[in-house]
């Protein structure tokens, strides 16, 4: 019998409402405020601490004094076509611009407040009313970011910037919001940042992009878990693939999203290959990357920030089928670099070449028909024998950046999980180490409480015969709520206290199931990020007699 695998492409189950978010993959984030006319720089001196688009906390500055700094923010230089157009030539699918940061200066026409673009700068246009009119020219999606912090209407300074939203100012947000989400068009993303919101006002900021902004994917910032997807920390790109929709915000400096004069900005070529091989890694992972360049204050982009992004573009230009539009896959991460799939291709992402020259992939089921460099259609040498591909590099590879193996298969992507049990009997033994968890991050409100959380635990056994089956577990799960059990296409719910007292089952295997699927999940989650409370220390599984 021909060894049947499971799908090897991991692809996230979601509504209609967010797959639009999901197909976005890749944005361009925008940091443009009155920080950007301070530059990082306040009465001649850098304020080395803390970013630069939070220089009035950091350099404790006076609101009259710094609401002053208006009068500079001429923005003679802003292009809102040149943005758009330099995010295309990026790749980019997308872009969010900062509408309003912790400072309270709003980048558009609001009715809420004096303190705006329009009616204090010398530029005196909406700003965004100029980008989304851009980018819907340019058939781009436009996305908003929010700040819940607001120094301007009452917020003290606070380092981790955890403020509480008192009443006063939980009807200006409202008022906000419904400005922002009804004035610019179709909303592709909404934003929100930092704070300390109850779970109501979480809720009822959520609803008011929900009923104007239907398919916007809201961000996990909104917090108390009420977020479409999770925003992980700045630059973070997690070791471990994540369950569920989840994005990585990131900065071309991780020093600082907004403009300061005196940044470093050396060695451009490190520069490109490193935001380069983290779009993969984060693409390789499920998650989509949101990149944020930091404007200066006459509007201009920082011809470094420019050259970066163009030249990451007209590499993904040569490989965007193997980046853009791609899943993760369930094979381990191989020392070599990442792996990206789509139909019936799989692509390997070469970070550093083997010093044998052999590109080894262990547990591929589907047999292949061609293997090439991605982007140049070179031929490359292969063997295959059973599940083990290798591949050989040739001495001079062609692409001088990363280069990618493009794996054309004879059908879609299937897989031998690197820690699927075998067994002679029927009986198997997972223990921990051949146990997998599917990891998200749970919050309490703030960003100082995100935590990471379990939400899945899996592992895989090579079935030897159809019949019904049972399974017990080893270990302790909470006994006041519902586990979803599922092994094969066979699910049960079963109480905590039963998991962890009885042989759950049966469940029935088909014949033509060699590798088993064994999954734990919660029933009825507060939240798509509410950790499991389990701890297992192994899983059995025998036919039921």
């Amino acid at each position: 019998m021909v060894l049947q695998g499971i799908n090897g492409e991991i692809k996230n189950n979601s509504s209609d409402q967010l797959q639009s978010w999901l197909d976005l993959h890749y944005g361009l984030f925008i940091h443009l405020g009155l920080y950007s006319q301070l530059g990082g720089m306040w009465k001649g001196e850098p304020v080395k601490v803390g970013y630069s688009e939070q220089i009035q906390m950091w350099a404790d500055i006076p609101q009259e004094e710094y609401a002053a700094v208006s009068k500079d923010f001429t923005l003679e230089n802003f292009d809102a076509k040149a943005i758009v157009s330099l995010a295309k030539e990026a790749g980019m699918k997308y872009l969010v611009v900062t509408s309003k940061h912790h400072d309270g200066y709003c980048l558009f026409d609001t009715k809420t407040t004096d303190y705006n673009v329009v009616k204090t700068s010398p530029f005196g246009k909406d700003v965004l009313r100029l980008l989304a009119d851009e980018c819907q020219k340019q058939g781009l999606k436009f996305g908003l970011y929010y700040s819940l912090v607001d120094w301007n209407e009452g917020h003290a300074f606070d380092h981790n910037n955890n403020n509480k939203i008192p009443k006063s100012m939980e009807s200006l947000i409202e008022e906000q919001l419904t400005e922002l989400m009804t004035g610019y068009g179709v909303i592709a993303e909404v934003w929100f940042d930092m704070g300390h919101p109850t779970v109501e006002q979480s809720e009822k900021f959520s609803h008011i992009v929900r009923k104007y902004q239907p398919k916007a994917g809201i961000n996990g910032r909104i917090w108390n878990n009420k977020g479409d997807f999770r925003t992980l920390n700045d630059n973070q790109v997690p070791y471990d693939k994540l369950d569920g929709p989840w994005q990585t915000p990131a900065s071309i400096y991780r020093e600082t999203w907004g403009y300061r004069e005196w940044q470093e900005r050396e060695d451009f070529e490190h520069k490109v290959l490193n935001l380069l091989q983290t779009l993969i890694s984060v693409r390789a992972r499920g998650g989509n990357y949101l990149l944020n360049i930091g404007p200066k204050g006459d509007g201009s982009v920082v011809p470094f920030e420019a050259d970066v992004l163009k030249q990451m573009g007209h590499w993904l230009k040569r490989h965007r089928d193997a980046v853009i539009g791609t899943h993760p896959t369930r094979f381990a991460k191989p020392g070599w670099g990442e792996m990206t799939a789509k139909n019936n291709h799989l692509y390997l992402h070469i970070f550093e070449q083997p010093e044998d020259k052999k590109v080894k992939l262990k547990g591929l089921v589907t047999e292949v028909e061609e293997i090439t460099e991605d982007g140049y259609d070179k031929e490359l040498e292969w063997d295959k024998e059973d599940t083990e591909l290798v591949v050989y590099l040739p001495d001079k590879l062609s692409d001088p950046l990363v280069t990618i193996i493009k794996v054309t298969m004879k059908g879609e992507l299937q897989l031998v999980p690197e820690q699927t049990v075998v067994s002679e009997t029927d009986s198997w033994v997972l223990t921990t180490d051949k146990l997998e968890k599917g990891f998200n991050f749970v919050d309490e409100g703030n960003y100082t409480s995100l935590e990471k959380s379990n939400i899945r635990l899996s592992g895989y056994f090579k079935n030897n015969e159809a019949g019904n089956y049972v399974m017990k577990m080893t270990g302790q799960s909470n006994e006041t709520i519902d586990y979803l059990v599922s092994i094969g296409h066979s699910d049960l719910v079963v109480t905590g206290k039963d998991l962890n007292l009885k042989e759950i089952g049966p469940f029935s295997l088909d014949k033509d199931q060699q590798v088993v699927p064994v999954h734990i999940r919660l029933y009825e989650p507060q939240n798509k990020y509410q950790d499991l409370e389990l701890e297992c220390h192994q899983l059995t599984i025998q036919k039921n007699k």
